[in-house]
């Protein structure tokens, strides 16, 4: 016999507040990261939400945990290969180099501020704002009362452009 879980308001408010701190609490084994943590909780509480009508649910625990555990890995996939294409690149950089006099990082450090200073205002504010200040992501949409998504698109354009402007000076990039 099919068992179907109804989500009714009056229930999902009762699933958020009973497990909220408890699903933080697993992801924290992931991330120390509090606003990171919350912000996929809240996700699965979302999504959960939205697709009340379809999602077969047997066991809401099962539900909830094993969604925040692959929305939390998907997070930190993303997270990396958005945050870490322009240092990976850099690091590549300096090993290629290590050994040649000619690599000269105070120039490269101008030629990387040059190309920053050439992206459109919304992507330098956006990049500043992630790599200077080290805001998250979530902080960063609600600082500029934009989508999470937004600064996502907005951080990948902003280290295309930049890996771009200094591909003129680094042909290997």
């Amino acid at each position: 016999m099919d068992k179907k879980f109804y989500i009714t308001q009056t229930s999902f408010r009762q699933l958020f507040e009973k497990h909220f701190d408890p699903l933080c609490q697993f992801l924290a084994c992931y991330t120390s990261d509090r606003a990171t943590i919350e912000d996929v909780v809240q996700d699965v509480f979302v999504k959960m939400w939205e697709k009340r009508d379809e999602i077969q649910i047997e066991s809401v625990k099962t539900y909830l945990f094993t969604s925040a555990r692959n929305r939390m890995l998907n997070y930190i996939r993303d997270g990396k290969r958005q945050n870490t294409l322009l240092e990976q690149w850099v690091q590549s950089e300096l090993e290629k180099k290590r050994g040649e006099e000619c690599f000269d990082i105070d120039e490269f450090s101008r030629r990387v501020e040059g190309a920053i200073e050439f992206l459109p205002d919304k992507c330098r504010k956006i990049f500043n704002l992630s790599k200077k200040k080290n805001l998250t992501y979530k902080q960063i949409a609600e600082q500029l009362d934009i989508s999470v998504k937004t600064v996502e698109t907005q951080m990948g354009i902003a280290l295309r452009k930049i890996r771009e402007q200094l591909s003129a000076y680094y042909p290997r990039i």
